[in-house]
């Protein structure tokens, strides 16, 4: 970007003037203080560089740890050891296809998405031109990104490890190597913002005219509308997918969330504010809520071995744990699996009932609560991937079998429907009843 260009943020919707910054030095957003962008050490070559060796490397160690089994386990002179693919199959084998699509999309389907989309990407920025379908692509980064659960996984593994332990000899085999390794890698993959490489792209890369000029516009309008000038100028609207600030039409409604218009750098629907996000939020919510109850109730998993048949809840797996002298992982699981999903009931039912009251309480608060929102809901996912292993991996014939649940089901779907619920909030609304307009300033 150059010096002047608007930038919006997107948790309040304030716009600012993009300025160089100093030697590690970080620009917030002065309203809510989302880190709006940070300096890099590395000129643009260097970064597309780093971007296509580190991303490559996470590709290759992708495709090993989908190869190679995870773990083997020896009891009773009986090997049982699987994939994480084959783990997958095993469960849709035993009529759990809901599970088994979960854990597919968020360990496998997702991140490969994302991983093989960012390569195509940093490839063509390495070679400064923008790869066919570029725009399309990173969005698709942008989604897949959300959904990808790498560290969820990995951590779900070694707790799935500890709890085999105490049951049959546990042998590791590459799969548990190469996912500690891809877990590395994706958090530093992860550094690269989409939005951030299409502020890269167009510095390598000039955009179209008719982009350039409309960027002018709207840099032009914010002038008039910060300098106080006569008239009223057109509306400007930051891209909720690449933060492109656009100038809105003369006939866009002049109300309400849609505008019937569309970035001109990426293509994506702009609106002012997500449609019917209160009223999609409510029923996210009202859903998972319903669906929480049989989550605690029903078992998740079953265990037959020569004693019988035994059902497992989700408290009755965080006491098995604390009794048999794992504590941490114990509060680990409790954490996850009950503190999470009901904290974030809570939070998202008091974001969305205030911004809906258009409260002017504690705005900065609450935009925070709703990063933390965002930030954790993936976790509870450990006890899904938990539950997919080890259905997997103890199938010792009659010795002893582990099966999935009604309960996992239940509180798989509570896990999704929370995330969706997040999603679909509009952190802006926090800041509406305040300043309905969003705010001008310079970084």
């Amino acid at each position: 970007m150059k010096p002047g260009e608007l930038i919006g943020c997107h948790d309040c919707g304030c716009l600012y003037q993009w300025q160089p910054l100093a030697v590690r030095e970080r620009a917030r957003c002065t309203r809510c203080r989302l880190e709006l962008y940070r300096w890099h050490a590395s000129g643009p070559t260097a970064q597309t560089d780093a971007m296509v060796a580190l991303t490559l490397a996470a590709v290759l160690v992708f495709i090993l740890a989908q190869a190679f089994p995870i773990v083997n386990l020896r009891l009773a002179g009986m090997t049982s050891g699987v994939t994480l693919l084959q783990a997958i199959g095993v469960l849709w084998g035993e009529g759990m296809g809901v599970i088994a699509t979960m854990v597919l999309l968020c360990a496998v389907v997702f991140p490969g998405i994302e991983l093989s989309a960012l390569l195509y990407v940093a490839i063509g920025l390495r070679h400064r031109r923008r790869v066919p379908g570029f725009n399309l692509v990173l969005r698709t980064v942008q989604g897949a990104r959300h959904w990808a659960m790498t560290e969820v996984l990995m951590i779900g593994i070694l707790i799935t490890v500890i709890k085999m332990t105490s049951l049959a000899r546990v042998e590791p085999h590459p799969g548990l190597f190469a996912f500690a390794f891809l877990t590395i890698l994706c958090a530093i993959v992860m550094r690269y913002e989409p939005r951030a490489l299409w502020a890269l792209a167009d510095r390598q890369v000039p955009q179209p005219d008719d982009v350039r000029r409309h960027q002018a516009a709207a840099r032009h309008d914010h002038h008039d509308h910060h300098d106080h000038h006569h008239g009223q100028p057109a509306e400007l609207v930051a891209c909720d997918t690449c933060g492109l600030v656009n100038r809105l039409d003369d006939d866009a409604p002049a109300s309400g969330a849609h505008t019937n218009a569309h970035c001109c750098r990426c293509g994506a629907a702009l609106h002012r504010r997500i449609p019917n996000s209160i009223a999609w939020t409510w029923a996210m919510l009202a859903a998972a809520t319903l669906l929480y109850i049989p989550a605690n109730i029903l078992p998740v998993m079953y265990t037959e071995s020569v004693g019988g048949t035994e059902g497992d809840t989700i408290m009755s797996g965080v006491l098995l744990f604390w009794n048999t002298g794992s504590p941490g992982l114990a509060i680990i699981i409790f954490i996850a699996s009950v503190v999470v999903p009901v904290s974030k009931l809570v939070a998202l039912a008091w974001l969305n009932g205030s911004a809906q009251l258009r409260s002017r309480a504690a705005p900065l608060a609450r935009t925070r609560t709703y990063r933390v929102v965002e930030f954790i809901g993936r976790w509870s996912m450990l006890d899904i991937f938990v539950v997919t292993l080890t259905v997997a991996l103890v199938r010792f014939d009659l010795l002893a079998v582990i099966t999935a649940g009604p309960g996992a089901i239940a509180f798989g779907c509570v896990v999704i429907l929370t995330m969706v619920a997040s999603a679909q909030f509009d952190p802006r609304l926090i800041w509406d009843p305040i300043d309905s307009h969003g705010e001008h300033r310079h970084v």
